[in-house]
């Protein structure tokens, strides 16, 4: 009599949904994408240091100057498109070039919790 053969089964590999309460996925920026802070998440002017900084629970960032000009626009009512073009018609700059550096930019922030869309 042989041995039975047995077969080595590869750990499935299980996808989060929307559907699943209490888990978040991961936000992609896409053009039609309308970003917006989180509600932990405040944009101040510091008078007395004289610059912008992001308040997070336990975080205080410091974003330069042009991630300052993006983050004012992320009020959730303006797609990535539509801020792009404002970006691109204030710094007389080619609106591709500045779409792909806020799309770049604003996944960068969602990754880490900073933005939503």
């Amino acid at each position: 009599m042989s041995s039975p053969v047995w077969f080595h089964r590869a750990p499935i590999k299980r996808v989060l949904t929307m559907a699943e309460p209490g888990r978040k996925s991961r936000l992609i920026v896409e053009r039609e994408t309308k970003p917006k802070l989180p509600r932990h998440v405040k944009l101040r002017h510091d008078a007395g240091r004289g610059r912008w900084i992001m308040l997070a629970p336990e975080r205080v960032l410091q974003p330069d100057e042009i991630s300052v000009e993006i983050l004012k626009l992320c009020d959730g009512t303006r797609s990535i498109d539509e801020l792009s073009q404002m970006l691109a018609t204030e710094y007389a700059a080619p609106v591709d070039e500045i779409r792909g550096d806020v799309i770049e930019f604003v996944q960068d922030m969602a990754d880490k919790g900073y933005i939503e869309g």
